[in-house]
């Protein structure tokens, strides 16, 4: 009779606080992601001017260090296209006006600007596509929100084999009660750094 496999979370939490993040972290398997910054999330979020601080860290940081960046942007699908999760998310008929969907940081042309209809970067993109192409198995993770498309993400990109990085303070939401409980969730599993470990790594 097979023996039953025991989860040991003592273990799980260990491993996560010993990541070997200068192997991870190289510049040139690693990619930085800015997710949904529009400035109707951004006006939203609980700290934004830590959040805004921290994220140009980051980007500086990966524009120093060459790493590619990919900006993400919240995509409506076509009008009669619509799946049936989105459509009973927004019942409501709620929309942001074009003003509040532009970004507070601007992409730079050598910048990917990614466009994206769901919670998960994967979905429906070529996102997968660029990282095999390239080399690149470390995704450092910014933006907005924390518990919705950052979380979603970083888990499909664990399950397809690929690291996720979350810098702590360069990702927020609306909601800090959500916010704190996706990073100590994310914690047990993937690296949760801040921006200045990520400046230092990347110098």
């Amino acid at each position: 009779m097979a023996k039953a496999l025991k989860f040991n979370y003592k273990q799980v939490k260990d491993m996560a606080t010993s990541w070997p993040l200068p192997d991870i972290l190289k510049p040139s398997q690693s990619v930085l992601v800015v997710w949904d910054v529009h400035k109707a999330l951004v006006n939203s979020i609980f700290n934004k001017e830590e959040f805004i601080n921290a994220l140009n860290t980051s980007i500086t940081a990966a524009r120093q260090a060459k790493v590619p960046i990919v900006f993400t942007k919240i995509t409506p699908y076509p009008q009669g296209f619509e799946s049936p999760s989105s459509k009973l998310l927004y019942r409501s008929g709620f929309q942001f006006k074009p003003e509040e969907m532009e970004l507070v940081v601007q992409p730079s042309a050598d910048d990917i600007v990614l466009n994206k209809n769901t919670w998960s970067i994967f979905v429906g993109t070529n996102f997968e596509l660029l990282l095999r192409n390239s080399n690149r198995s470390t995704i450092v993770f910014t933006g907005i929100a924390t518990e919705i498309g950052i979380e979603t993400s970083a888990r499909h990109a664990f399950a397809l084999g690929l690291i996720p990085v979350i810098i702590r303070d360069a990702v927020s939401s609306r909601n800090r009660e959500g916010h704190e409980r996706s990073l100590t969730n994310m914690s047990s599993f993937f690296p949760i750094i801040t921006s200045i470990d990520l400046m230092n790594h990347w110098k």
